[in-house]
This record gives C-alpha cells, sequence and structure tokens, in this order.
C-alpha cells in the first residue's frame, strides 16, 4: 500500500499545479511524469527501497514531484525547514543516515560537508540543479515500489525546542488515512480549489493542504509563500484556504478583504497555532465565515476538527476526528472528568511508529495502555469538544501552583489596545517561578499610554484571574519571535527574559 498511488494518477490530465506567477499549470500526468523522471535519479544516485532522502529545497512544484519521487521509489522523505543551518542539517543527515541529500543549487558549497556520506544533489524551483541534469541522462522510474502500510515514509523532525530534535516516523497507512478523513470531514468535492500559502516541509502544507486536495484532484494554487497581495488577488479563484492564525491576522490588516472577496470560498481552516477569539470573531463579521479550527501533531497528523456542519466554537478545537480515540488523562492513564484540565492523549487506528532510533523517548511518549501523549495540557466537555490550556512544558509552577499560560493569555488578549500576548515562567527568587506576560500592543506606545495599558491589563488579571496567576511583570514588544508555522517561540522567550525577576 503505497502512498504514491493513492495521490496520483499516471494518466489524469486535470490540471493539479497553478503558479500564481507566472500562470504556469501543471497536471496531475505531468506531475507523475516529473516523479518517475526524479525517482530515476535518486535510484541512480545509490538510493535503495527504505533509504532515506534528506530534502531541504525551495518550495515548488520540482519540490513536490520530489516528495512524490520518493514514495513510488520506496524511499523515506525526510523534509527539513529551508531556515536550518548547515550544522543543523547534518545532524539530520548523519542522525537519519540518509542516501541523499537534496539542497538548492545556491547551497552545494555550504552543504558540502554536512552530506557526509550521502550523495549530494541540487534542486532549483525553475528545474535547475543536479538532480533534474541527472535525471535527464538517466532511465525513468516508471514503477511503484510495493510498500506496506506499516512501513515508513517520512520522518518528520520535530522542532528542537525542548532539547535534541527527534524524528517521528509516519507510515503509508496512517497519512492515507488522515487524508482520507480530512477529505470526507471537510466534505471535499469536484470544483473545489485550494489556494496554498504554506510550506511544504511541515505537516501542515504537505499532508493537511496538499494530500488532500491530491486525493480530490483538486486545482492547487501554488503560491511561493504567505504574500497578502497574492492571496487577496486568488482568493476569488478559490474555494479552500488552510492557513495558521497570523495569515488571518495579516489578512485583517488590509481593508481589501472582505465579504465581496470571499463570496466562492467555501471553507478556511486553521491550526500549528491558537487562533485568539476576538481574531475568530472579527474574520467571521469581515468575511462571512467562521474559520474551522484543528488540532495535530506531527507525530499523529490532524486529531481534531470544528465542525465544517454545526457550531463551530472560538478558541476550541472540535472534535476527535474518525478514527481516533481521544481522552483527556494523567499521567498514568486515568480519565479525567468533563471539563477538568489533564493532558491530552489519543490512540490512532494506525499507531505511532515512533521517534527514530529513540526507543526510550517513544516509549515516554506512550501511556501504560498504549496511548499517545501529546503533551498538550486540555479539556474536554460532556459532549467531547476539545480546548487546548497549552503545553505541558510551558506550564508555570510558582508557589507549588500550577499556572497555565493560556488562560492568563486569553485575558490579556481581550483587552482593549492589545495585538497578542505570549505568557512565560521565568525564575523567582521566593515562588521557583514567577509570571511574565509578553505584549504586542496594537499601536506604538509612548510611555504614559504604556503606563495605562499595563494598567489596563492589570485590572483585567484582578477580575478573571485567582491572584498567584497574575504577571508580576510586563514586556512590551513589537512581536513575538515565531518559527516557520508560526508557532509563538516561548523557549526563545524565556532565554531572554530569564532574569526579569532577578535583576535590579
Amino acid at each position: 500500500m503505497n502512498l504514491y498511488t493513492r495521490l496520483l494518477s499516471e494518466s489524469d490530465d486535470r490540471p493539479f499545479l497553478r503558479n500564481p506567477e507566472s500562470g504556469e499549470v501543471l497536471s496531475y500526468a505531468a506531475i507523475a511524469e516529473r516523479s518517475g523522471r526524479l525517482a530515476g535519479a535518486l535510484i541512480d544516485a545509490g538510493a535503495t527501497t527504505g533509504d532515506s532522502v534528506v530534502v531541504q529545497v525551495d518550495k515548488s512544484s520540482e519540490a513536490v514531484a520530489l516528495y512524490l519521487a520518493c514514495l513510488r521509489a520506496g524511499l523515506v522523505y525526510v523534509p527539513v525547514n529551508v531556515a536550518y543551518t548547515a550544522s543543523e542539517v547534518a545532524f539530520f543527515v548523519e542522525d537519519i543516515r540518509a542516501a541523499v541529500l537534496v539542497c538548492t543549487p545556491d547551497r552545494t558549497d555550504e552543504l558540502a560537508t554536512a552530506a557526509g556520506s550521502a550523495t549530494l544533489l541540487s534542486l532549483g524551483s525553475d528545474g535547475s540543479g543536479t538532480l533534474p541534469a541527472v535525471a535527464d541522462a538517466v532511465n525513468t522510474f516508471n514503477a511503484v515500489v510495493e510498500r506496506d502500510g506499516s512501513d515508513v515514509a517520512c520522518v518528520l523532525y520535530t522542532s528542537g525546542t525542548t532539547g535534541r530534535s527527534k524524528g517521528a516516523m509516519l507510515s503509508h497507512a496512517s497519512i492515507i488515512e488522515n487524508a482520507e478523513v480530512l477529505h470526507s470531514f471537510w466534505q471535499f468535492t469536484d470544483g473545489d480549489v485550494l489556494l496554498h500559502a504554506l510550506p511544504i516541509f511541515h505537516v501542515h502544507g504537505l499532508f493537511v493542504a496538499l494530500n488532500t486536495a491530491m486525493l480530490n484532484r483538486s486545482e492547487v494554487i501554488f503560491c511561493p509563500k504567505f504574500d497578502v497581495d497574492m492571496v487577496l488577488d486568488h482568493l476569488g479563484e478559490a474555494t479552500v484556504l488552510m492557513g495558521v492564525p497570523t495569515h488571518y491576522i495579516r489578512l485583517l490588516a488590509d481593508e481589501r478583504f472582505d465579504a465581496e472577496r470571499c463570496a466562492g470560498m467555501r471553507l478556511f481552516t486553521s491550526g500549528s497555532a491558537p487562533m485568539t477569539e476576538p481574531v475568530f470573531e472579527e474574520f467571521a463579521e469581515r468575511s462571512g465565515h467562521q474559520i474551522v479550527e484543528r488540532y495535530g501533531m506531527s507525530e499523529t497528523l490532524i486529531l481534531t476538527s470544528n465542525p465544517v456542519d454545526g457550531d463551530r466554537v472560538a478558541g476550541t478545537v472540535g472534535f476527535a476526528l474518525p478514527g481516533f480515540a481521544l481522552r483527556v488523562g494523567d499521567e498514568h492513564g486515568n480519565t479525567m472528568s468533563p471539563d477538568a484540565e489533564g493532558e491530552v492523549q489519543v490512540r490512532p487506528k494506525h499507531r505511532f511508529l515512533g521517534y527514530w532510533q529513540l526507543p526510550d523517548k517513544t516509549a515516554e511518549s506512550l501511556t501504560d495502555d498504549g496511548w499517545f501523549r501529546t503533551g498538550d495540557i486540555g479539556s474536554a466537555d460532556a459532549s467531547g469538544r476539545v480546548t487546548l490550556a497549552g503545553r505541558a512544558s510551558d506550564m508555570i509552577i510558582s508557589g507549588g501552583y500550577n499556572i497555565y499560560p493560556k488562560e492568563i493569555e486569553l485575558v490579556l488578549d481581550q483587552v482593549s489596545g492589545v495585538k497578542e500576548s505570549a505568557v512565560i515562567g521565568v525564575h523567582h527568587p521566593d515562588f521557583g517561578e514567577g509570571v511574565v506576560a509578553v505584549v504586542v500592543p496594537s499601536d506604538s506606545l509612548d510611555d504614559e499610554s504604556t503606563a495605562a495599558l499595563i494598567t489596563a491589563l492589570g485590572d483585567a488579571c484582578q477580575e478573571a484571574l485567582a491572584r498567584f496567576k497574575h504577571p508580576k511583570k510586563y514586556v512590551m514588544v513589537t512581536e513575538l519571535p515565531r518559527n516557520a508555522m508560526a508557532k509563538i517561540q516561548k523557549k526563545s522567550l524565556r532565554e531572554q527574559y530569564a532574569g526579569a525577576l532577578t535583576g535590579p
């Protein structure tokens, strides 16, 4: 059961990838042909069934063809963030024992040492590079290597914000099933067109957006990145947009974004980071559409979603998808009562294969009865609707009390003049940890208006939160540090403000 056979048909001439800049449209059949050519080049480079290919290239139709080439040749696809340094790439190549490393043409010299014993090839978004050159000189690989559903199709390395990056192994069966569930749950139909503005080295852009569109044989408007002007220009040609909260915030900041531009849209989804209730409500008012929030992880793909038909409740991530059992429990697997906070734990139809060469970390990720521990703190109401409170690793323990940053952030984000906030715990000489709120104001502030906003924030906390949860310091910044998927990097904030409560 090779994932490739579910995603592509060699003779399907329907349009697939449309370049919004050049207007070029490639059919499903054309991408299939390109994937065969690139698969031939990978095999010529020495890659054999089960070998890993580490890929660090720019988003393009050529990159999609390379992903599919790895699948059809029975190779393990290992995409990495294009922002990673040579030393970071070297770690991935060595750790996964890659047979091939593919990079952009301009980085071949820089990554020569990082490649180690792997064959180094290059691929540009314009079709340049040594990989296409080899493909032109060798036989096209027209077959599809048979793989068992439990075989590894892809390894996604975690961000490594809590230590060494871990390679999450995903099977052909788990990726296929998740795409099929989303295709059904989000009610994809003939005529749906996806406006794709996400990176494709990540679950969201690759497995959630692209795979689901491919199952539907949808046309995909394939933007090289999220650009407000480009999205607004092509929104009227699409029916589906998948984004992160930052994307929707940027659209709302543009006065051209309105219901008229969204008239032909059927579905907006959001994930990878929490969305605030004010953004949800303003988007609904401006566009006439409620965003469907969902929740997933690299290890398990998408776990929950708000319904397409039915109430989409702001600040929640909906219900467990078909094929997933979900509970909120403690570290021993005991299920919490409705609305009580605990760790979100799931049991997918196809079990998590584990972390590459890290059996101890794999064991730690599972409860005694085999449920995957997400590390996210949340609650589920009596109907099963899930609300997340934050990462367990972000929990603050102050004076013996557990504090979940999300609860405080929800209060702060409601205060007039606040664009967004991030709450962290840093060392406190008396309480162990103290709460610090890092706040992005809506507008630039002078000293007087800054003091007024801090007072308003304190008043809001006084009214809504127990005293031990109140921030002991407010820091005003122009923006919060984020990774490529727009997740706020709290580890970076904790490092930056480590001495905020102990300094002079």
